[in-house]
């Protein structure tokens, strides 16, 4: 365990005093005490999902000059097939930045032990442990472990153990009850001041920055009951553990949602993807969109989390599953950060999004329009636009100037110091870098280059991105047309994710026929081989 923790201080500053439920915007601040260096990022906004501490298809350098990629999220269950875990054995100050390749002054990693996306059946937790799995199956982790794996690990905000059950339901009354009171218990453990420490009786001067999950399942009443635990005053030992702390929620940065595993109890007739790991585990959320009557009861639950607690720290939402949920989230309760697993899933298998919101109304037509492009379909093997067209739509004076998108396949640039090797390289550029186009992508995905996953990454959180900074200049600047934006929205595009779909099944398509096309040079290999060495024995024998 490290005790040359270094001091970092959450802050979220709400820029009005809404009501409980509703739309705000605000800015959440990530203060280095040591160095003296805040990051600010805006809400409501994003926070990009990882795989193995890596956020998929993109190199640290693509990472560090994304303006999408500021809040990254890290679960640490992947790198428990080490013991000890690799982030914990990085020397050093920021030792989970260095070894991710993050820049302590630009990002803010947030820790959890297990994957917020992936709500398969796993073994049942117990008194004193949480399941995690990694790629050499199931690891049994204490609170005690957790807590000091992250205080060597040091990320900037961490997410406390909670017993979240992801076993066959349906759940006794019995089993939630544990589940409550087991993750009330772990918080509290993880809470406790550091040895040789001081802790000031302000809330904000706390060591760690945790985000708790709120725990209770589907049950209304068990989740009320947590939440309410959180507030109560707490004597003898327990009060001593956590001391200067009165209750739980003092010591408490922020609360966080998994819809995972919510979802996967709301619907539990839903088909599942194979267990394969990595950031498309869980509900797949191509095949089954997020319904608006499952939505709607998430949105209920959530908010008897919420009703008890404080409206002043800011909430996190994991998995949503599409645009339009996000809306409805932001709308009907007032989250502020959501991550963007499903936009890179959709990078995944080929789609380029496509929206922008508010939406414009000159794109509406009689059927909603599909919130991106599939480029495995044919129809654009010989299409040479950019990626994006919703973007573009703004006035005439602008329509040959503004680029489609801000991201790096969109709106290339060169290097401010090329490397030179010789003097025709001192020469000045010919054109100006042009943007990759549809064409071009499609061609990457059918010849299985990694590249294509890579452009499509970095559009597909740049268009989220943009998408987040529409929402927050409607609420600075018109707040009471929020609703009537999202109702445009929800009529411009497709809120049942068909372009998912249709993309996932021409990727499932695509790889099949690499399989075949591979076993079919192997088997030739082989043919081939056994007819040289027929030859051989031929000769031998004359």
């Amino acid at each position: 365990m490290s005790l040359n923790h270094h001091l970092s201080a959450l802050r979220f500053h709400i820029q009005s005093t809404p009501a409980t439920f509703s739309p705000r915007l605000g800015t959440v601040t990530l203060c280095r005490l040591a160095e003296d260096i805040s990051i600010d990022l805006q809400t409501p906004g994003l926070i990009t999902s990882t795989s193995r501490g890596v956020v998929p298809h993109l190199s640290s350098d693509h990472v560090r000059v994304s303006d999408a990629v500021r809040w990254i999220h890290v679960p640490f269950e992947s790198f428990l097939e080490l013991s000890p875990p690799l982030p914990t054995l990085h020397p050093g100050p920021y030792p989970s930045h260095a070894c991710l390749g993050l820049r302590p002054n630009r990002h803010v990693l947030t820790m959890s032990l297990r994957d917020p996306a992936d709500d398969r059946d796993m073994p049942p937790n117990g008194n004193d442990f949480v399941s995690a799995l990694c790629l050499r199956g199931v690891r049994k982790v204490t609170p005690n472990e957790w807590r000091d794996y992250t205080l060597s690990a040091q990320p900037d905000v961490l997410v406390a153990l909670s017993d979240v059950p992801l076993t066959s339901g349906p759940h006794s009354q019995k089993r939630i009850t544990k589940s409550i009171e087991r993750s009330a218990s772990w918080l509290a453990n993880l809470l406790r001041p550091l040895p040789g420490r001081h802790v000031s009786a302000g809330a904000a001067s706390h060591l760690l920055n945790v985000l708790v999950h709120m725990a209770g399942g589907i049950a209304p009443k068990a989740r009320q009951a947590f939440s309410r635990s959180l507030l109560e005053p707490l004597f003898d030992k327990e009060a001593e553990a956590i001391r200067p702390l009165n209750n739980l929620d003092q010591g408490v940065a922020g609360y966080t949602f998994d819809l995972a595993p919510l979802r996967k109890s709301l619907s539990p007739d839903a088909p599942r993807p194979a267990p394969t790991g990595g950031l498309g585990a869980g509900i797949d959320p191509f095949s089954v969109p997020p319904a608006p009557s499952v939505t709607a009861q998430i949105i209920s639950l959530i908010r008897t989390s919420l009703e008890p607690l404080p409206a002043t720290k800011p909430r996190v939402v994991h998995s949503a599953g599409s645009p339009h949920e996000i809306l409805a989230l932001i709308r009907d309760i007032g989250i502020d950060l959501f991550d963007a697993h499903w936009a890179q899933r959709a990078a995944d298998v080929g789609v380029a999004l496509d929206f922008v919101f508010p939406a414009p109304a000159d794109i509406s037509g009689p059927a909603p329009r599909e919130i991106g492009h599939n480029f495995y379909d044919e129809r654009y093997s010989h299409d040479f636009s950019p990626f994006a067209d919703a973007l573009r739509s703004c006035t005439a004076d602008q329509l040959d100037e503004r680029p489609p998108c801000t991201c790096m396949a969109c709106a290339p640039s060169r290097p401010s110091e090329p490397l030179k090797h010789s003097r025709v390289d001192e020469a000045p550029p010919l054109h100006a870098p042009v943007p990759y186009t549809r064409a071009y992508v499609h061609h990457l995905l059918h010849t299985h280059e990694m590249s294509a996953h890579t452009l499509l990454a970095l559009h597909n959180l740049a268009v989220l991105d943009t998408f987040f900074a529409g929402v927050r200049r409607v609420l600075s600047e018109r707040p009471a047309a929020l609703s009537q934006e999202i109702r445009q929205f929800e009529q411009t595009y497709d809120g049942k994710l068909g372009v998912l779909a249709e993309a996932k099944k021409a990727w499932t398509e695509v790889n099949l026929a690499r399989g075949k096309g591979r076993l079919a040079r192997e088997r030739e290999r082989e043919k081939q081989r056994q007819r040289q060495d027929t030859l051989g024995t031929a000769v031998e024998l004359n």
